[in-house]
């Protein structure tokens, strides 16, 4: 139900108001797909500002004006990337380039060795250190000894099934043969045995 009430005016004979101010509109439902929320969107997306646009005080609860808040900043969100994609904005501005996870677990082994102040465990960058310790392309040499430096802190668990997958891959390298990269690979693998064991 809707109800139109006049605005007050400090003078009774100042009663002219240019077109509907949604802030006089009062809503006795909770519904926010009402013309309410319309009415206050289009208010405020005409340049008025924030201030001018309120919704009737004990009408609404503070969720209840949370969510409409929410709802007007998306659409002066919206308006907003409108205008930029009309200017060309967005075009010119590329998309944040995203580093790899090797790079990711590559910076995390760094941080550590340096003891930076800010370094804090990781659990995803470890598990990723621990996965592709063994292949050269992803973990170079220059950082494989930090990496074991790194490994004789690894306790409990880690430790145990880092071991079991070592002696794993390592009997499936001696079944397999000898070539070149399996032989890099076996190296790893049995400094690593003996590092844990």
């Amino acid at each position: 139900m809707w109800i139109m009430t006049q605005p007050r005016a400090a003078n009774s004979q100042n009663t002219d108001v240019s077109g509907p101010n949604p802030a006089n509109f009062i809503s006795r439902e909770t519904n926010f797909h009402t013309p309410l929320c319309d009415s206050l969107s289009l208010w405020n997306l005409q340049g008025e500002t924030a201030s001018r646009v309120q919704a009737p005080g004990p009408e609404l609860s503070p969720e209840e004006r949370r969510v409409l808040e929410r709802k007007l900043k998306k659409e002066r969100k919206k308006e907003e990337k409108k205008r930029l994609r009309e200017a060309g904005a967005a075009a010119a501005q590329p998309p944040p380039a995203r580093r790899s996870g090797a790079e990711l677990a590559l910076d995390y082994l760094r941080g550590w060795a340096q003891k930076h102040k800010n370094w804090k465990f990781q659990k995803t960058r470890q598990t990723w250190l621990l996965l592709h310790m063994y292949d050269s392309d992803k973990v170079p040499d220059e950082h494989f000894s930090t990496l074991l430096a790194y490994l004789e802190g690894l306790k409990g668990r880690a430790r145990e099934l880092t071991v079991q997958k070592a002696e794993a891959l390592i009997q499936e390298l001696d079944e397999a043969g000898s070539e070149a990269a399996l032989l890099e690979k076996a190296q790893r693998l049995r400094q690593v045995l003996q590092l844990l064991s």
